[in-house]
């Protein structure tokens, strides 16, 4: 079910991995963010979006994991994008033979059988560095950085104040390095570029978990950070901090 936390902005939450798939409301239709991760969700949010009279116009997934680069036949042909290293990652991945086998390997046995392979990946490219997203809607910019994985990024919803947070802020998971290039920088590279545009946030939309309000994403911003510092990361150990499983 699609639940409204801003104007033009509603939130559908996954069971299993409590992903968010955002949906932004724009002139002639809707920009998805990171579709779902089960055959049924995705059909689910494509009935819901027709009921309402909202074709999809576009996609963005925010990182290039498993879970956040699904697509439904349901969800239509509309191009589906990502930062040039996130959609340089998938190609990486679909020129391999088997990657279908190494793919559906990660998938979480509750939901294998159902997380539909078909248009997995299938992310185009914006230009190295873009700061904006092409499509006929709220003004929408890209907050890339390496915290997470490579080409990871959050969206800011300006005309909107919400922050699409990608794999940072969640109340549900520990922050995963990114373990290429310089992890230390990168991993803080991250919370410094959230806190950056925390003035012009009201409501905070993360990967995985419930959305905040108002201060909330700031206690959760130095929380974040704070968990990065903990060296007991580094060696493998939780952090004191709520876990409820972990996402790719």
């Amino acid at each position: 079910m699609l639940e409204q936390v801003a104007e033009g902005v509603r939130v559908h939450r996954s069971e299993l991995l409590e992903n968010n798939t955002v949906v932004v409301h724009g002139t002639d239709g809707v920009l998805v963010v990171d579709a779902g991760i089960t055959g049924a969700e995705m059909s689910c949010l494509a009935g819901d979006l027709r009921e309402l009279g909202l074709p999809v116009v576009a996609g963005f997934s925010r990182h290039p994991a498993w879970d956040h680069v699904l697509w439904h036949a349901e969800l239509g042909e509309a191009p589906r994008h990502g930062t040039a290293r996130c959609a340089a990652s998938q190609r990486e991945v679909l020129a391999e033979p088997d990657w279908k086998a190494r793919v559906a390997e990660r998938l979480p046995p509750e939901i294998a059988e159902d997380t539909p392979l078909a248009l997995y990946g299938l992310v185009t490219g914006l230009p190295a560095g873009a700061t904006r997203l092409p499509w006929d809607g709220p003004e929408v910019r890209i907050i890339e950085h390496t915290a997470h994985a490579p080409g990871h990024a959050a969206l800011l919803i300006e005309e909107r104040r919400v922050l699409v947070a990608g794999d940072m802020l969640s109340d549900v998971f520990v922050p995963v390095f990114d373990d290429t290039g310089d992890p230390v920088e990168g991993c803080l590279a991250g919370p410094a570029a959230l806190e950056g545009v925390a003035d012009d946030v009201d409501v905070l939309v993360p990967g995985h978990g419930s959305v905040a309000r108002g201060e909330e994403m700031r206690a959760r911003t130095a929380l974040d950070r704070a968990t990065r510092r903990w060296p007991g990361t580094a060696a493998g150990r939780r952090p004191p901090r709520r876990v409820r499983g972990r996402p790719a």
